[in-house]
């Protein structure tokens, strides 16, 4: 288990008639991504944590991005600005439909960069959401699999049996859940 301290972000002051919008990075380039896009003066906010790693012969305090593959710029919707994202080295693309994006609320960004202001202890969580088939780590009901769902407030684990087509659910509140890995990735972002 790791510990963690949250780290303040990186411009993370929004301008006007700009929004937010994600950029997927190449995998280990968050870090290089931001510089190079504050460099060009492009907003950027990569939200960081700091990680305590354990290595054979030693423990280290890392900062590691708190979404992996992922940095966040405000920028206008003109076509010259995303191109000069686009053309950054280490960006994949902008994350929503056709690789165009889509922004991101700017309440989503603010709570992110309240929390890091904060110092609140966290760690980062895959996404989860309703419908998807989860595991349960740890407890009494360790390695129960079943479908996340949200009923008068709780989420619950619907456990269901195919061949008899029936179902029962438990509340999960309390526990620690996980996805459960198909053929499909697993985004850890909406699109």
């Amino acid at each position: 288990m790791s510990s963690c301290q949250l780290i303040a972000p990186l411009g993370a002051i929004p301008t006007e008639n700009a929004s937010w919008y994600a950029v997927h990075t190449r995998s280990r380039h968050e870090k290089r991504v931001a510089a190079e896009l504050e460099r060009k003066g492009i907003k950027t906010f990569l939200p960081l944590y700091r990680d305590v790693r354990q290595w054979s012969d030693r423990r280290m305090t890392v900062e590691v991005p708190l979404f992996s593959c992922y940095a966040f710029v405000n920028i206008d919707v003109a076509a010259q600005t995303r191109v000069e994202v686009l053309r950054t080295v280490g960006v994949l693309s902008f994350v929503g439909g056709n690789h165009q994006g889509i922004s991101v609320p700017d309440e989503q960004i603010e709570s992110i960069q309240m929390l890091l202001a904060r110092n609140i202890g966290f760690a980062p969580h895959p996404f989860l959401a309703v419908g998807q088939k989860v595991r349960i780590r740890g407890g009494a009901l360790d390695g129960i699999e079943g479908v996340l769902t949200r009923f008068n407030g709780n989420n619950r684990l619907v456990i269901s049996v195919e061949t008899i087509q029936r179902s029962f659910s438990i509340t999960v509140d309390g526990y620690d859940v996980e996805p459960v890995r198909t053929g499909k990735c697993i985004s850890m972002l909406p699109n």
